[in-house]
């Protein structure tokens, strides 16, 4: 099934009460690139999502009903154990999480994971554009996107943070706009959505 396929069908078995459609859209567009890329690389849902069959399963009850015990089967095995980066990410995104966590841990999990794929973080979550990503950590990690006034690029600024915390920093300038990486931290995230041939047919 072709990733866009696959995005059809965990909307059309999303739930009625999935709020209004955006947290439904954001999961499945995840959910999409992840089994792709278990099929490209022969490997499991888990390994490219960060969940485990229970936590696919759990989100799935909440979002696609109708697709829960076939993304179980997908999950296979159970998720590798993250990389440190990976898991400081997870943190940092649960401590500036809020809202519902039943909802929150599984996005922040596959968002780890996700992170760390070579292109834009918005084209590595499958999403149209980087606004969505924008109203995504606006509606579910609103102190972390308050701390990204300057808009920096959302990977940099994981990254960034999480050095923050333990204590050192990577960057070769105290400030910003003193350093010769600033246009790879701030500049232009244009691109084509790696789900693009869906977004051409619902335009």
């Amino acid at each position: 099934m072709s990733p866009d396929r696959t995005y059809r069908w965990l909307i059309e078995a999303s739930a009625p009460n999935a709020g209004d459609g955006f947290d439904a859209h954001v999961c499945a567009s995840m959910l999409a690139l992840a089994i792709a890329q278990a099929r490209e690389e022969n490997t499991t849902l888990a390994a490219t999502s960060g969940l485990d069959a229970a936590a696919l399963s759990a989100l799935a009850a909440r979002l696609f009903p109708g697709a829960a015990r076939p993304l179980a089967a997908m999950a296979g095995a159970a998720a590798p154990a993250p990389s440190a980066e990976e898991e400081s990410a997870r943190d940092l995104l649960l401590m500036y999480g809020n809202g519902d966590y039943a909802l929150l841990r599984p996005l922040a999990v596959m968002i780890a994971r996700r992170c760390q794929e070579p292109h834009h973080l918005w084209q590595d979550l499958g999403l149209r554009n980087r606004g969505e990503l924008s109203e995504l950590m606006t509606r579910h990690f609103t102190r972390l996107k308050q701390k990204n006034s300057a808009d920096m690029k959302w990977k940099k600024f994981i990254s960034r943070m999480v050095c923050a915390s333990e204590g050192f920093s990577l960057c070769p300038a105290p400030v910003c706009s003193d350093c010769d990486d600033f246009a790879s931290c701030f500049g232009s995230e244009e691109g084509i959505s790696r789900l693009a041939h869906i977004y051409e047919q619902r335009a």
